[in-house]
């Protein structure tokens, strides 16, 4: 059974899903200013790897990640490039999807953008009006009066006396609101912004209550996983979850699930330390397969250390498992995986405990080195699908070698390390002329084979 660390309940529990058979899913998506950098790309591909696995354990998923288009930094970059805010986010929208597509990630149920929302927006926040949780302010905002809902702070574990505490660092004064813990649901319109009419005024929404209300509109009241990066847990989060069950009065979600950050040699990824990257950048050196690759080598809970060496080693490793299926070409691209045979037992049980894909891909190293010594073409058949689930290895070998190992001359010691056993194994199997194929293309790659009494040893020409 698929157990899930619950960022609610801080421990791995057994996931049932509250109506059989069906999950239901929303992942907190991209503020559309800018370009995608690394942390969105995590969020991207552990998601996408969440929601593979769950459709591969027989479940249908209705999978929601939105999009926020009106907020802030938004209006103040539009205001900028002097260019309406409809032009600037549906740019990088674009873009966005243009990166995803680049990664391997599917597409979600529904792509749901804010300011396609703010009905529902205006009538979550009526009912916590309604509800004595939600008062208007004297600089005309709409507040949530956090003291007046029992369960603030179970999510990130905070107290609200410790948040009062160092609310001049956590939160900031604002002498308009009740408390200073409050947070906007609506915010008042100021001259030159855009606005919606509400009952409290000309406004915008809060970022917060845009998420309640997607949520709550797509996959009901309450529903099954709610994800996002780990920087969400609070206060976005734990906002979520004041507004959501203080308007409707149930559970809002039953699994919060929050992969850690992106480090960038071993430091926190910032524009002001000048070591942010956009996936662009990156894609612009490496292979996606081998960004995706690299991500989903990391527990999606663990913070993920990104550098030109993690990178260059993902590329090897992901070499090694193509080169296995080079020397073995699958005889069925679309065959499903064998969840009876020893390494599909394996793999289920890895993915199934947390989604532990570091576990699960040493299951894939296993099975190519088999592939390697045996030269089985069901083996292959089981390497090509079991990688499949995580959205890997479904490129034709050939062309990722040519391509994604960096070429030729590049050719890495685990790829080389590899031929040279799928060469001894044709060699065994007096299959001479793979054996001399293998060679030749080694050749051609700038590497000597030398041959002894002891075995096979290489060297760079």
């Amino acid at each position: 059974m698929l157990k899930i660390y619950n960022s609610l309940t801080r421990e791995k529990q057994d996931f049932v899903p509250i109506n059989p058979g069906n999950v239901r899913m929303y992942v907190c998506g991209m503020t559309v200013y800018d370009y995608c950098h690394l942390g969105h790309a995590r969020v991207l591909v552990v998601f996408d790897m969440v929601q593979r696995w769950l459709k591969a354990s027989g479940l249908k998923v209705t999978y929601v990640r939105n999009i926020t288009d009106i907020d802030d930094k938004i209006i103040k970059r539009a205001v900028e490039n002097n260019e309406t805010i409809g032009a600037l986010t549906d740019r990088f929208i674009g873009f966005m999807n243009e990166d995803a597509t680049a990664l391997g990630v599917e597409k979600p149920s529904f792509e749901p953008r804010a300011t396609e929302y703010v009905p529902q927006m205006l009538s979550l926040i009526g009912q916590l009006e309604e509800n004595g949780l939600a008062y208007k302010a004297t600089d005309g905002d709409v507040n949530y009066s956090v003291r007046k809902f029992p369960g603030y702070g179970k999510l990130s574990g905070k107290s609200l006396d410790d948040l009062r505490a160092g609310e001049r660092v956590e939160v900031g004064v604002d002498s308009a609101k009740q408390d200073p813990l409050d947070f906007v649901l609506w915010k008042h319109a100021k001259e030159g912004e855009p606005f919606w009419t509400s009952p409290w005024g000309n406004g915008r929404p809060g970022w917060h209550i845009e998420c309640s209300a997607m949520s709550s509109e797509l996959l009901g009241k309450h529903f099954d996983i709610h994800g996002g990066g780990q920087d969400l847990q609070f206060p976005h989060h734990e906002n979520e979850i004041a507004q959501s069950e203080g308007a409707h009065c149930c559970t809002f979600v039953n699994y919060w699930m929050h992969n850690g950050f992106v480090r960038v040699d071993d430091e926190k990824m910032s524009k002001s330390l000048g070591n942010f990257f956009t996936i662009r950048e990156v894609l612009k050196k490496y292979d996606a397969e081998v960004v995706r690759f690299f991500i989903l080598r990391a527990h999606y809970r663990s913070p993920l250390n990104y550098s030109d060496v993690h990178l260059d080693d993902a590329r090897q490793a992901l070499t090694r498992l193509y080169t296995a299926l080079k020397a073995v070409p699958p005889s069925d691209p679309a065959a499903l995986p064998d969840w009876d045979e020893a390494h599909g037992q394996r793999f289920r049980l890895a993915l199934d405990d947390d989604f532990n894909t570091p576990e699960a891909m040493a299951v894939l190293f296993d099975l190519a080195g088999e592939v390697n010594r045996a030269r089985d073409l069901a083996l292959a058949n089981q390497l090509k699908a079991l990688a499949g689930v995580l959205g890997l290895l479904d490129r034709d070998p050939a062309g990722f070698l040519q391509a994604g190992s960096g070429g030729a001359d590049e050719l890495a010691p685990e790829a080389i390390e590899a031929m040279i056993a799928a060469r001894a194994a044709a060699k065994k199997g007096r299959d001479f002329a793979e054996a001399d194929r293998i060679r030749a293309e080694l050749t051609a790659a700038g590497v000597v084979l030398e041959d002894s009494a002891q075995g096979t040893t290489w060297r760079r020409a």
